[in-house]
């Protein structure tokens, strides 16, 4: 297995020749502390990225709350569904006719109609805002 690593092109006795030269630049009193507060950077880094993760996982829920899209799409659904359903009305009304009706049944039918075409009038209004 090949692990990319940082130094990978670096041998055995270059790795020395750096260690050598960090010695004589910093000395060998200070290299602890220059180690340690390289740990503590790594880690302030380490924390840095995670409590950013964490804000944008939380923006993303907040934005979902806040479109509320299941609900736009329950809404939409039934502005749609309502004509059809009109529709589906009205044709089942057409097949289950029945020429005996008296005049009075008529006109209630005739008032039925003129009903749900004022409501389909204004679910067309509705549906073009």
């Amino acid at each position: 297995m090949v692990f990319p690593l940082f130094l990978n092109d670096v041998a055995g006795s270059e790795i020395i020749v750096i260690i050598l030269v960090v010695l004589i630049f910093f000395g060998s009193k200070s290299i602890p502390g220059i180690a340690k507060t390289l740990g503590k950077t790594m880690y302030q880094i380490r924390n840095a990225t995670a409590e950013v993760q964490n804000e944008i996982k939380k923006s993303g829920v907040d934005i979902k709350e806040d479109l509320n899209i299941s609900n736009l799409i329950n809404s939409k659904k039934e502005e749609i569904l309502a004509p059809m359903d009109q529709v589906y009305s009205e044709i089942e009304n057409t097949i289950h006719y029945s020429p005996n009706t008296t005049v009075s049944e008529n006109s209630s039918e005739k008032e039925k109609v003129e009903d749900e075409t004022k409501i389909s009038k204004t679910t067309k209004k509705n549906l073009k805002k």
